[in-house]
C-alpha cells in the first residue's frame, strides 16, 4: 500500500477521524485528506508526529507492506509467523538535509554545482516522477566531494536493493544558506573569514 493508504487504514484501526488527527498535527482537515489521496506528503515534522500518535513507525508509514499495525508479522491464528523478507518496491523516501522535505524517490542523481574551494562541489536530487516536460527532482543534500556524493549514491542504490522504505542522509556536508549563496561550514573552523560564498549553479 502507498503512504496515503497506510496513514487512513491506521487511522481507522485506531478509530480516529480526519478531524481528530488534523487537531492534533494542527493542520486542516483538508490536507489529511490531501495526504490519505495520495497528494503529497507532509514535512518531516509533521510524519514524525503521525507516527507517534497512530504508534506505528515511519518505515510502516511509508512502505508498500499490507501488515495490519495492530498485530505485524501474527499469523491469522495468533500465531507468531516469521517477519517477511524485505522486498524492493523500486522506492525509498529520503529526508532532505535541512529535514523540510521528504522525497519518495525511484531514483536519485548528482550534479557538479561549483569549482570553488570551500563550498559544495556537487548537490544530489532525489527524482520522484517524470512527465512530458521532464523529471521532478527535489535537492536533497549538498556535498564537498564527488566520493562523498558517490557513497551516498551507492547506499542509497543498497538500500532499495534490500528493500528499505526510509533513508537518512550520511555523507552530506554542513552548509549555510542564504538567498542563492551556499557555503561549506568547516566544524574545525567556522571563523567567517574561512567561509565563502558560491552562486549556486557557479
Amino acid at each position: 500500500m502507498s503512504f496515503g493508504e497506510n496513514l487512513r487504514t491506521v487511522r481507522k484501526e485506531r478509530k480516529i477521524s480526519q478531524e481528530e488527527l488534523a487537531e492534533q498535527l494542527h493542520v486542516s482537515r483538508q490536507a489529511i485528506s490531501r495526504w490519505e489521496q495520495g497528494n503529497g506528503y507532509p514535512e518531516m515534522e509533521k510524519m514524525i508526529s503521525l507516527s507517534r500518535i497512530l504508534k506505528v513507525s515511519l518505515d510502516y508509514l511509508v512502505s508498500d507492506q499490507s501488515d495490519s499495525p495492530e498485530h505485524p508479522g501474527t499469523a491469522p491464528d495468533g500465531q507468531s509467523q516469521p517477519a517477511p523478507t524485505p522486498v524492493s518496491t523500486g522506492k525509498i523516501m529520503i529526508r532532505s538535509h535541512d529535514g523540510k522535505q521528504l522525497v519518495n524517490c525511484y531514483k536519485v542523481m548528482s550534479m557538479r554545482v561549483s569549482t570553488r574551494p570551500d563550498v559544495p562541489h556537487f548537490a544530489l536530487f532525489g527524482v520522484d516522477s517524470s512527465s512530458f516536460w521532464g523529471e521532478n527532482r527535489t535537492m536533497l543534500g549538498w556535498y564537498a566531494h564527488g566520493a562523498d556524493v558517490q557513497r551516498e549514491t551507492e547506499a542509497i542504490s543498497q538500500a532499495m536493493l534490500e528493500g528499505k522504505t526510509f533513508y537518512e542522509l550520511q555523507y552530506a556536508a554542513k552548509v549555510k544558506e542564504s538567498f542563492l549563496r551556499v557555503s561549506l561550514v568547516r566544524e574545525e573552523n567556522t571563523a567567517p573569514e574561512k567561509e565563502r560564498d558560491t552562486d549556486i549553479g557557479s
